[in-house]
């Protein structure tokens, strides 16, 4: 325990830390209820409530797009049920918020501490990298999953370093422990991108083995690593495989569409390049590492800054309530991606006096991240990863890929620390590299003091030259005032980068007087890492604050606000018909999810959409909404009028309700009777080659007479042409779940019934009076079946066979590691029974 004791003592101060940065917030139980918070909240209100009445998960949805796969939504598996305890642990149970930046901490500590880094110097270290103004801004917005994933990947690589240093069972299991637990927080994107630095650094240990001629170990060191890497990916298996499958069908899967006009943005799979790449960091803006505002900092209004208003004319004062502080390359930011300066200054320090392979695969691991998140303004880098590297096309937002700089950065940072406090003559004896540092860090936030558009094309972005013009032009904005706005805004934000410049100077001044002062034997090495943590903490804290502070938490009651139920809401619900979807017209349909709170949704937001009902949001839903609008508009408030009668594909989601907005947040419910219903026999089926000659048919045909089906369906469908109606056919939904539906039918004669339910090729399961039925798509989305005359009993249960497979490797491999845990333990034990 003694020895143990400062490790602990440091852990301590981390959580002493993390509750303070969110103080009083964290004692008041007052919460962030952001965008993304609160979408995840209500696409996954249907599966919540479904999951407290029955106590069992349903797979499936209804509640957006008019129904998806839950695996991205709450991805929850009894496989993983141990390792949430575990998680929990792990976090000292802490509340939320505080339990993130503790984590964030505590896992670059363990890196730290397993590279062998005095403790003092670890702690440290864990502080440089969580307080990266990145994870705040990922706080701020809501995108806390990726958050705990960044978070474990350091443990993580910590278990790669024990077992490259010999420690082979304690490296597998830390391995495999946050490998599982990696997995678990279910961003992906995070993963991959860190896969790269896995490579790296074991690139790294390779080389040094090779040279040192112990390549025995290393391969021993590698089978370890795979075999726990494999335990880890297989306690996840289940949620691995079910994203990975759902993957091909959403808009990370390859389009069956043939866009002839945009092929050039198409990749082999995955998302377009447009998308991919549409928020890259400019070139100009890496500068950010070393100066937070270099770009202005976030997409917040300028009147927020004070700096800048102390420049602003107030004649324009109005202007500058609508115009961001950010003028970088990217559409809007939360923030930037700020490292520390005196941090990076020991990045670039180590570059010149850290010695072996490490040491380069860091440095190429922090280019290859920053020249990747260049995304469109590098493409020829780019477009080779799209095409040729596996996975790369399904992942949007490049930027965020510096991240991995973020950690390669405080790491070598550390190393470089370390070397000088060991050796405090090389300060003396590789001075030329520490005017290069200085000058490359200090020097450059000198000369941005002193010229603060050095390294910037200018101060007003060419799109927001063009939304002045445009404001010109009609007249909002005088045009002999153009040039006085244009130029006043470029003495705003030159004001903003010279302050920040001079900030991360007198940072940079600071801590490199206080290494000179060690050098020179005046301060205590104790002293030194002491007035260099505040160094960090003082800066980084500072910056951090500007992006996630106070001021954005609300009162829990908040949350409930937002889904608070509606008089429209009230007036809906109390439809009896089990199963019939809602259209809100009252807001931007495609990005929020209150409507799925409380009802089945035609629209919602999701990054992760079914691939087919994006593109019918694009070709015919959009457009029908403008149809709708037209409709409403025509009918002079007489909302009983209103024809939608010609919403052919609205109606055919059955979309029953539009909610329409009344003005001053209020809105009205209006029923549509021209909506299909659950399902309907059609009069015939006509079958198309491609994937094109689908979607445009749904210009033409009339949904309740002509089923339209690909020709791969055609067998399941019993090749029928022309399927029997009668004024007597029916199909009746008698019980709905969300994850289970029952239907009753009745025809005369063999027909062919489409359901108004969205296709999903994998785990929903049919059956006709019990004995298995097959399911076929049809108008590109909805499901069809082949129904033989007579009445019948209809089932349709999502239930995946490869849930049931995954979950039970899941457990084989949660046991591998529990024993490897306890063979560890009983090691462990033995060597202090022998001391």
């Amino acid at each position: 325990m003694k020895k143990l004791l400062p490790d602990l003592l440091v852990i301590l101060i981390f959580a002493v830390l993390s509750f303070a940065y969110f103080f009083p917030a964290d004692i008041e139980n007052r919460i962030l209820f952001q965008h993304d918070t609160a979408a995840g909240a209500g696409a996954g209100q249907e599966a919540a409530k479904y999951r407290q009445e029955t106590g069992e998960y349903t797979r499936w949805t209804n509640s957006l797009f008019g129904g998806m796969p839950t695996y991205q939504i709450a991805p929850s598996y009894e496989s993983t049920k141990p390792l949430t305890w575990i998680q929990k642990v792990y976090q000292l149970f802490l509340p939320t918020y505080v339990n993130l930046t503790f984590i964030l901490m505590l896992g670059f500590f363990i890196l730290l501490r397993a590279f062998g880094i005095p403790v003092w110097l670890a702690g440290l270290g864990g502080l440089m990298w969580a307080y990266s103004s990145y994870f705040f801004i990922l706080i701020s917005a809501g995108h806390i999953w990726k958050f705990i994933t960044l978070a474990y990947i350091p443990p993580t690589i910590a278990g790669i370093v024990l077992a490259y240093r010999g420690k082979y069972l304690a490296g597998g299991i830390v391995t495999a422990l946050f490998v599982a637990l990696q997995i678990l927080s279910n961003h992906v994107q995070m993963s991959y991108y860190f896969l790269f630095v896995i490579l790296f650094i074991v690139g790294a240990y390779f080389e040094d083995a090779w040279r040192n001629k112990t390549l025995p170990q290393f391969l021993k060191a590698s089978g370890v690593l795979a075999v726990a890497a494999l335990i880890g990916i297989c306690i996840n298996l289940s949620n691995l495989y079910h994203t990975y499958e759902y993957s091909k069908e959403t808009m990370r899967g390859k389009s069956e569409l043939v866009e002839t006009g945009d092929a050039a943005k198409q990749t082999s799979s995955g998302l377009d390049r447009d998308y991919i790449t549409h928020w890259s960091y400019g070139i100009g803006e890496t500068w950010t590492l070393l100066v937070p505002n270099f770009k202005g900092g976030a997409s917040i209004p300028l009147v927020a800054n004070e700096t800048a208003m102390e420049k602003a004319n107030p004649m324009y004062a109005g202007l500058y309530q609508q115009l961001p502080q950010y003028f970088g390359d990217q559409p809007m930011t939360s923030g930037p991606v700020y490292v520390g300066a005196f941090v990076l200054f020991l990045f670039i320090l180590g570059c010149f006096i850290v010695k072996g392979p490490l040491k380069w695969a860091l440095i190429g691991a922090t280019f290859f991240s920053i020249v990747l998140a260049w995304g469109k303004n590098f493409m020829p880098l780019t477009d080779f990863f799209i095409d040729y590297i596996p996975m790369y096309s399904k992942f949007r937002a490049v930027s965020s890929i510096l991240v991995i700089a973020e950690f390669t950065i405080p790491l070598l940072a550390i190393f470089a620390l370390k070397k000088i406090l060991e050796e405090p003559e090389i300060l003396k004896n590789k001075l030329k590299f520490v005017g290069i540092s200085f000058v490359l860090t200090a020097g450059v936030a000198l000369i941005l003091v002193i010229i603060p558009g050095a390294f910037s094309s200018s101060f007003v972005p060419a799109q927001e030259a063009q939304m002045l013009q445009n404001a010109v032009n009609q007249g909002m904005i005088p045009k002999e005032e153009l040039s006085g706005i244009l130029s006043n805004l470029g003495e705003m934000r030159a004001a903003m980068v010279s302050s920040d410049a001079l900030r991360s100077f007198i940072i940079v001044v600071i801590g490199c007087t206080l290494l000179w002062c060690y050098y020179s034997g005046k301060l205590k090495k104790i002293v030194v890492i002491a007035g260099i943590t505040i160094l960090c903490v003082v800066d980084m804290w500072g910056v951090n604050k500007r992006y996630l502070h106070d001021d954005q938490f609300v009162p829990r009651s908040a949350q409930v606000d937002t889904f608070k139920k509606t008089e429209t809401d009230e007036i809906i619900l109390q439809d009896t018909d089990p199963n019939y979807r809602v259209f809100s017209l009252s807001r931007d349909a495609f990005s929020e999810n209150r409507t799925s709170y409380w009802h089945k949704s035609v629209a919602g937001y999701h990054a992760a959409k079914l691939r087919r009902y994006q593109e019918m949001i694009e070709h015919h839903i959009t457009p029908e909404m403008q149809v709708a609008y037209q409709a409403i508009a025509g009918a002079g408030g007489k909302m009983d009028s209103v024809d939608f009668s010609k919403l052919h594909i609205l109606n055919m989601l059955n979309t029953k309700y539009f909610i329409l907005p009344t003005g001053q947040n209020q809105t009205i419910p209006i029923m549509n009777p021209y909506a299909y219903g659950n399902a309907w026999f059609v009069d015939k089926v006509e079958y198309v080659d491609n994937a094109n000659q689908e979607i445009d048919a749904l210009h033409t045909i009339l949904p309740t007479e002509t089923a339209v089906v690909d020709a791969r369906f055609k067998e399941i469908l019993k090749d029928v042409t022309t399927s029997y109606k009668d004024s007597l056919s029916s199909v009746r939904l008698t019980s709905y779940e969300p994850n289970c539906l029952v239907y009753e039918t009745n025809n005369s004669k063999d027909g062919v019934v489409v359901f108004s339910e969205i296709y999903y090729p994998d785990g929903w399961i049919a059956t006709i009076d019990g004995e298995p039925a097959d399911i076929a798509r049809a108008d590109y989305i909805l499901r069809s079946m082949y129904v033989p005359a007579g009445k019948h009993t209809i089932e349709m249960r999502f239930d995946p066979k490869s849930l049931h497979v995954t979950e039970g490797i899941a457990y084989a491999a949660l046991a591998l590691m529990v024993i490897g845990i306890m063979i560890l333990v009983i090691i462990y034990r033995r060597k202090l029974s022998s001391r």
